[in-house]
């Protein structure tokens, strides 16, 4: 997500995404450790996603 996006989401919504994106991550890695993940690049972009959230969430406290 790109941080204006993020910006624009209310504090409920931003909670909502970043349960969301952890439980994507969650997953991700599940799926890294049984040999079934093919695009590694995806759990770092779930945790820069996650990352630009929290300072969001900082930022609007």
């Amino acid at each position: 997500m790109k941080i204006n996006e993020i910006k624009a989401l209310s504090s409920a919504d931003l909670i909502a995404k970043e349960n969301e994106l952890r439980e994507e991550l969650f997953n991700l890695r599940f799926q890294l450790a049984t040999g079934q993940l093919e695009n590694t690049a995806r759990i770092k972009e779930v945790r820069k996603s996650i990352a630009r959230i929290k300072t969001v969430m900082r930022e609007q406290a």
